[in-house]
């Protein structure tokens, strides 16, 4: 299994922090810090073990990569990741967090 260096890009820090509060939400909602501190570790990972396993959301674009997946904090998140052109690293440019709650078929 080849490993790929992954690094995160400013941009995806000021994303995380539009969409998550500076502190923990009323009701129970994670921290922008306590996200990139627990979850993006374990998507740093996926990346860099699994890169050739993600999905390519343009096609025709082998360099891109999307994860789509729950975490420990959130209930949904997409994280784009990019190869670099000067050294192949992975390159993570894009974050989507999702907070609704995952339907359930409990009334």
């Amino acid at each position: 299994m080849s490993r790929r260096v992954v690094r995160v890009s400013p941009e995806l820090f000021v994303l995380l922090d539009e969409q998550l509060p500076h502190e923990r939400g009323p009701n129970g909602e994670p921290s922008a810090a306590e996200f990139a501190a627990n979850d993006l570790i374990s998507i740093i990972e996926r990346f860099a073990t699994r890169w050739d396993e993600l999905p390519m959301p343009i096609r025709g674009r082998p360099d891109y990569r999307v994860l789509i997946t729950t975490s420990r904090l959130v209930p949904f998140v997409s994280v784009r990741g990019q190869l670099s052109p000067v050294d192949g690293a992975v390159e993570l440019i894009d974050v989507d967090i999702d907070l609704t709650p995952p339907l359930t078929d409990e009334p």
